[in-house]
Parts: C-alpha cells; sequence; structure tokens
C-alpha cells in the first residue's frame, strides 16, 4: 500500500488503494508553508488559534464527514467506541477509536508513532490506532481488532496498513524496549528497533493476512513530515485519520 500525496489546500497523503473501496484513510503533511500546517492539540508549537484553524480545514477537505473525531494520547490501549457525532470532538485518554458509522472520521496526533489502520470493508467497520512502543508492547492492536470483531468484523477480511511513523533505521532505542515489544534485545543494549515491522508481525499472529507498511519515514522524510525525534522535540503533529465517508 502506498500514501500518495493528494492535491489541494490541506497537505495529505492518502492510502491509494483503499479509495476503491468507499475508506477515506492516510495522513496529514507539514505543507510547503510557514508555519507548518500543525495540527498539535497541545499548542506547544504553534498557537492554539492556528491548530484550530488547520483542524476546521481539514473537516472542511472531507466532505462526506459530519464529525472529526480525536483523543489527546496517553501511550494506553483503550480504543473507544464512536457514535454519530458533528463537528470537531476532542476527547481524553484514549488511543484508538472504533465504529461503524458512514460520516464518522477517526483521528489520532502523530510525530513518530505509527498509525495503524484496522478495516473490515464489508462489515463496514474500522479502527484507528496510536502506535507508539508502550502501546505497541502492552498490545494496543489486539485491542483495535478485538473491538471489530465484538462488532462483527471478521478476521479474515481484515486489511491492516501500519502507516506514516518512524521506521527501524531512525528509531533507536534500549534493550528494555526490545524486550518489552517481544524482540530480542541486542547485545551492545542499544539498537535500531522496526516498530511497524513489530505491528505486522502482531497483525500476523492475530490471524490477519492483509498486511501492509507506508513506504515513508516521519523521521528521514521530515521535509514532508513532523517528527519529535527528528526536531529533537521541537515540531508539531500531524493527524491520521480513517472513515467510510457518507
Amino acid at each position: 500500500m502506498n500514501d500518495v500525496p493528494v492535491p489541494g489546500p490541506v497537505p495529505r497523503f492518502d492510502i491509494a488503494e483503499w479509495r476503491e473501496l468507499g475508506i477515506v484513510a492516510g495522513v496529514t503533511g507539514r505543507g510547503p508553508d510557514l508555519p507548518p500546517f500543525d495540527l498539535g492539540l497541545a499548542g506547544s508549537s504553534t498557537p492554539v488559534g492556528t491548530v484550530i484553524d488547520h483542524w476546521r480545514a481539514l473537516h472542511s477537505s472531507m466532505p462526506g464527514f459530519s464529525a472529526v473525531v480525536v483523543s489527546r494520547h496517553v501511550h494506553g490501549t483503550e480504543v473507544r467506541w464512536q457514535d454519530p457525532s458533528t463537528g470537531l470532538v476532542i476527547q481524553e485518554g484514549a488511543d484508538g477509536h472504533a465504529t461503524n458509522r458512514a460520516g464518522v472520521l477517526l483521528a489520532v496526533t502523530l510525530a513518530d508513532c505509527v498509525p495503524v489502520y484496522v478495516v473490515d470493508p464489508i462489515a463496514r467497520l474500522a479502527a484507528l490506532l496510536h502506535a507508539g512502543w508502550r502501546g505497541t508492547a502492552a498490545g494496543i492492536l489486539a485491542r483495535g481488532v478485538g473491538v471489530l470483531s465484538a462488532h462483527g468484523a471478521s478476521v479474515d477480511r481484515l486489511l491492516i496498513h501500519c502507516g506514516v511513523g518512524i521506521c527501524g533505521r531512525c528509531y533507536e532505542v534500549g534493550s528494555e524496549v526490545f524486550a518489552a515489544c517481544g524482540v530480542d534485545p541486542p547485545a551492545e543494549g542499544k539498537g535500531r528497533l522496526d516498530l511497524r515491522g513489530v505491528l505486522a508481525r502482531q497483525a500476523r499472529e492475530l490471524g490477519v493476512s492483509h498486511v501492509s507498511t507506508s513506504q515513508w519515514c516521519s523521521a528521514h522524510d521530515r521535509q514532508e513530515f513532523f517528527s519529535h525525534r527528528g526536531s529533537g522535540g521541537a515540531d508539531g503533529r500531524m493527524v491520521g485519520y480513517l472513515g467510510f465517508s457518507v
């Protein structure tokens, strides 16, 4: 699967192959202008008013969606079920959202963590997960698959895409992170971890066979995306999004 640029005033990269399935999915980018298209809810890199204007622009660029739902993340495993709503809905304490409602655009904020898109295109069920190493280690992917399965999804129909996040070449971590993610730590203690590879392995262990990974890295493709590591903690946030339009 490829995340491809979408022409228009909002910098976006859509999962092209899913469009024909009626699925709107992808991630926002930095954009070519200054200030960049920052969607960070903390407002630490860009004034809050500008961030809210960016959220409004994102919503306006998505015809067929009455609501955009996002949460302030805590690097946990809560995947919250979303019913119909309107406008920009900002919640607290969840790292994933799921729905079977057309017109509800699920969103997660990102700056190296991996957006994981989980869809049953037949049952019209979707979950979007925010997966840093802590969430990955704690099983947020299994939680998301479980929520969809409880609402009628079939694992053998699921499509999973591990989206734009930091790649294995750019993600150096300590042995404790390797161990938490079920990967043998390097002998020297530190090493480079392919977090999207860990998530893809977890997906296959759950019985999902249709698994893909983005070609982009938030760190070494920082001209297009935001990266916490690449900026030394100074960068803003992009947004992964997923939904079925009306």
